[in-house]
């Protein structure tokens, strides 16, 4: 089990990687990630999308688009729960 929790995390900063070096809007258009932290100031006037998050028991990396109450374009990259954990 911890194997696999192991490599799942592993895979997710390789791709978070990837991810960051990839134009996220037109064919030059470069967003910078940002990662979430408890400090992070979040100004979000729209989600533009979310990454889905899987059926696994951990935590696994996830992403939001949106923009800002100024128009800026934002990522965010945080971690969250999966949902394959079962209560009981």
């Amino acid at each position: 089990m911890k194997a696999a929790l192991l490599i799942l995390a592993m895979g997710g900063f390789c791709a978070s990687a990837f991810a960051a070096n990839l134009p996220t809007t037109g064919p030059d258009a470069t967003v910078p990630v940002e990662q979430y932290t408890y400090s992070t100031h979040l100004d979000i006037a729209k989600v533009i999308s979310t990454t889905p998050i899987p059926d696994v028991c951990g935590v696994v990396p996830a992403r939001m688009d949106y923009v800002d109450s100024k128009g800026i374009e934002h990522v965010l990259e945080y971690r969250v729960m999966g949902n394959g954990c079962m209560d009981g």
